[in-house]
């Protein structure tokens, strides 16, 4: 008896400041960055992190803004 592998229906996550209505994602904040960042401080992909093509670009820019600011970790320690 042989069961059949059948393929998971998986939601599509909903980009974060498409559903909030952000038109411009800021460097200074924090803590809404931090949810675009693995435990190793790596900018997580857009499967993972759920984001548009267009914001996930702003994110990851407005990461490394935020690394060179001082305001986020290069490295985890």
């Amino acid at each position: 008896m042989q069961t059949e592998n059948k393929p998971t229906i998986t939601k599509k996550k909903a980009c974060y400041y498409c559903i909030n209505n952000v038109k411009h994602v800021d460097y200074k904040d924090v803590q809404v960055l931090r949810r675009f960042v693995s435990s190793y401080l790596k900018i997580a992909p857009r499967r993972r992190s759920g984001l548009c093509a267009a914001h996930q670009r702003q994110v990851a820019r407005a990461i490394k803004q935020a690394r060179i600011a001082g305001l986020m970790a290069f490295i985890s320690r």
